[in-house]
């Protein structure tokens, strides 16, 4: 059974910075891509940022880019997500998501996501 649990949520204020971390279980770690998504309040999930397997090629949503990095440790089964200089626009709920098939010029299609965790709420204060 795939376990994808993310942490690292919390309030911050706006020019900030959270890192948000997702333990993954249940499977190779190190074989599939992981990417991040958030659903801000109203609006639709979107994918932000991925990265494939071993982690040499990532993909960033030009919404953040430049602010948002995401990185992967096949040690510890771990993709983390680093954001600074936080708006007030990136309060949301961030998914971690194991997925089949990583694009490094568009997001994660959510048809090819195998398990998402439970997210984790970021909000950003002004």
């Amino acid at each position: 059974q795939v376990q994808v649990v993310e942490s690292g949520g919390g309030l911050v204020q706006a020019g900030g910075s959270v890192r948000l971390s997702c333990k993954v279980s249940g499977l190779t770690f190190d074989t599939y891509p992981m990417g991040w998504f958030r659903q801000a309040p109203g609006k639709e999930r979107e994918g932000i940022s991925s990265i494939n397997f071993s982690g040499t090629v990532t993909y960033t949503a030009d919404s953040v880019k430049c602010r948002f990095t995401i990185a992967r440790d096949n040690a510890k089964n771990i993709v983390y997500l680093q954001m600074n200089n936080l708006k007030p626009e990136d309060t949301a709920i961030y998914y971690c998501a194991a997925a089949r098939a990583f694009h490094s010029h568009l997001a994660i299609d959510e048809d090819d996501v195998i398990s998402w965790g439970q997210g984790t709420q970021v909000t950003v204060s002004s």
